[in-house]
């Protein structure tokens, strides 16, 4: 079996869990894993249901779909300044109302037209 969307989305959780300055063992207590189940993951060694990524990313305090953007880089050791800049962006849009990003969307029109 090709394990590498494993090893990306491990490799995504261990990035999400260093920007959240978390070691393993505490991300497995707010999610409710061991820590060596934390390490597997991240080593891409488990194959994690979607109800745990779920608990995961509610344990990073990011939206599920966020552990699965693996180009984006979070680690800030590694990112460049748009990079980090970006990600800011993107984490506080995306939880946002429809009719707020109109709102965003419209004024970003009139700063940059």
């Amino acid at each position: 079996m090709d394990n590498s969307v494993l090893n990306l989305v491990g490799q995504r959780i261990r990035d999400l869990r260093k920007q959240n300055n978390l070691s393993q063992e505490q991300l497995g207590e707010l999610a409710g894993f061991h820590f060596s189940y934390i390490g597997g993951l991240e080593r891409g060694q488990k194959n994690i249901t979607l109800l745990n990524l779920e608990k995961i990313a509610e344990a990073l305090n990011v939206p599920l779909h966020e552990i699965f953007l693996y180009n984006r880089q979070t680690n800030r050791l590694k990112s460049n300044a748009k990079d980090v800049i970006l990600n800011e962006v993107h984490n506080k849009i995306v939880v946002m109302s429809a009719a707020d990003l109109r709102k965003i969307n419209r004024l970003i029109d009139e700063i940059f037209t």
